[in-house]
C-alpha cells in the first residue's frame, strides 16, 4: 500500500513538473512574441530612416549600410584620415600662396601701368618694326622658369641632331627641385623629336631634361651652349643652369626674353611644337595625350606663332607669345603674373588696346574726302 502511495506521488510530481515546465515554455513564446514584434518594427524603422538618409545622401550608402561599433570605429579613422589629409593639403595651398615670388619681394607688383596689368613685367614689341607697344620692368631680372625650354628647344634644333633618335628616360631625369610629376615614368623610350613636342607643347620637365642629359657632351655642355646661345643673341641679362626652368637660378629679363622668341620663331620645328594643341604618345602599353599649357591655342580669335608657359612660385605665371594681332607680329613676355588667369587676362588686354590703337591710327591715317 506504502509503495502503492509513493508511486503514485512520484508520478503526480513528475505530472506536476511537466506542467510547469509547459507553463514556463508558453510564457517564454509569449515574452518572445512581443519582442520579435518589436524587432521588427525597429527593423522596418530602421530601413525607413535608412532609405531617407540614402534618398538625400546618396554617395553614403555604404556609411548608411554599415552597422556595429566595429566599422563605426573604421569611419571614425577614416573620418580622422581624410581630415588629416585635407588639412595637410590646404596648409601647403596656403603656405605656397604665402610665397612670395622674387618680383613681389622686389615690389614689383605694387608698379601701375595704363593698361592695368596683373603681370609684375611685360613687354610687347611689333616684331617687323621694333616698335616698343608696352613696357613694364622689362629689364628686371628674374627667375623665368619654364621658358627655359625655349632655348632648350633651340639648342636642339640648332645642333641638327637626328630627331628620329630613341632617348629612354632615367632616374637622372626626375625632379628632386620642386617635386613636380610627370607621366613619363623612368623606362619610357620616344624619339628625340616627341620629347622636344612634349617639352615645348606641354612643359613636361622630364622631357626637357632628358634633351639636355643625352646631349652629345652631357648635361653640362648642354648647358654651356645655352649660355652660349644667349651671349651670342645679345641677352645679356640671361643665364641658364639647368634645361627644364625648375630651378629659380635660371633668370631673364623680359627683353631679353623677346630677343629669344623672335629668334626661336625662325625655326619652323620650334613654332609646330610649341603650338601644337595636343599630342599622344605611347608609353609602354597604354596612350597618353599631352595637351598644350597654354589655353589660348585652343582659341580661334587667336593666330599664335611660337609660345611657352611657364611657372615656379619664385616666378609667377610666366608667358612669351608671339602672334598676329591686328594684322601686326607682335612679341609678347609676361612675368611674375599671380594666378592661374591672369598672364592669360594680360594677353587678352593687350591685344585688345593693340586693336584699338591700329584702328584708331588707320582712321588718322585715311586721306580726308
Amino acid at each position: 500500500m506504502m509503495q502503492t502511495t509513493g508511486r503514485t506521488l512520484k508520478w503526480m510530481g513528475g505530472v506536476a513538473l511537466l506542467v510547469a515546465l509547459s507553463l514556463t515554455n508558453l510564457s517564454h513564446a509569449q515574452t518572445r512574441k512581443p519582442q520579435k514584434a518589436h524587432a521588427a518594427k525597429t527593423s522596418v524603422a530602421k530601413k525607413a530612416v535608412a532609405q531617407k538618409v540614402v534618398a538625400k545622401k546618396p554617395v553614403n550608402k555604404s556609411v548608411v549600410a554599415k552597422r556595429g561599433s566595429g566599422s563605426r570605429t573604421a569611419r571614425a579613422g577614416s573620418g580622422a584620415r581624410k581630415a588629416v589629409l585635407a588639412g595637410a593639403a590646404a596648409a601647403a595651398v596656403t603656405q605656397a600662396a604665402a610665397r612670395p615670388s622674387m618680383g613681389e619681394k622686389l615690389g614689383l607688383r605694387d608698379d601701375n601701368d595704363p593698361l592695368d596689368l596683373n603681370s609684375s613685367v611685360a613687354f610687347v614689341v611689333d616684331q617687323d618694326t621694333h616698335e616698343v607697344l608696352v613696357r613694364k620692368n622689362e629689364t628686371a631680372v628674374l627667375p623665368i622658369a619654364s621658358l627655359t625650354k625655349l632655348m632648350t628647344g633651340l639648342v636642339v634644333v640648332d645642333a641638327q641632331l637626328p630627331m628620329d633618335e630613341m632617348i629612354t628616360i632615367s632616374q637622372a631625369d626626375v625632379d628632386t627641385l620642386k617635386g613636380s610629376r610627370s607621366r613619363l615614368a623612368v623606362g619610357t623610350t620616344l624619339s628625340r623629336g616627341e620629347l622636344m613636342h612634349l617639352a615645348l607643347m606641354s612643359s613636361e620637365n622630364r622631357a626637357a631634361h632628358a634633351l639636355g642629359r643625352t646631349f652629345p657632351g652631357g648635361l653640362s655642355t648642354f648647358v654651356t651652349l645655352m649660355n652660349a646661345k644667349a651671349g651670342e643673341l645679345g641677352m645679356n641679362d640671361t643665364r641658364y643652369v639647368e634645361p627644364t626652368g625648375l630651378s629659380s637660378d635660371n633668370r631673364s629679363s623680359a627683353k631679353d626674353l623677346a630677343t629669344l622668341a623672335a629668334a626661336a620663331y625662325e625655326r619652323p620645328m620650334l613654332r609646330d611644337l610649341s603650338t601644337s594643341p595636343s599630342h599622344q604618345v605611347d608609353v609602354g602599353r597604354r596612350t597618353v595625350q599631352f595637351n598644350n599649357s597654354n589655353r589660348l591655342v585652343h582659341n580661334p580669335d587667336w593666330t599664335i606663332g611660337l609660345q611657352k608657359t611657364g611657372y615656379i612660385s619664385e616666378a609667377g605665371r610666366c608667358l612669351v607669345m608671339q602672334a598676329n594681332v591686328a594684322g601686326r607680329q607682335v612679341i609678347m613676355v609676361f612675368l611674375d603674373a599671380a594666378g592661374k588667369a591672369a598672364r592669360i587676362g594680360d594677353a587678352e588686354r593687350v591685344r585688345s588696346w593693340v586693336e584699338q590703337r591700329t584702328q584708331t591710327l588707320m582712321q588718322f591715317a585715311k586721306p580726308a574726302s
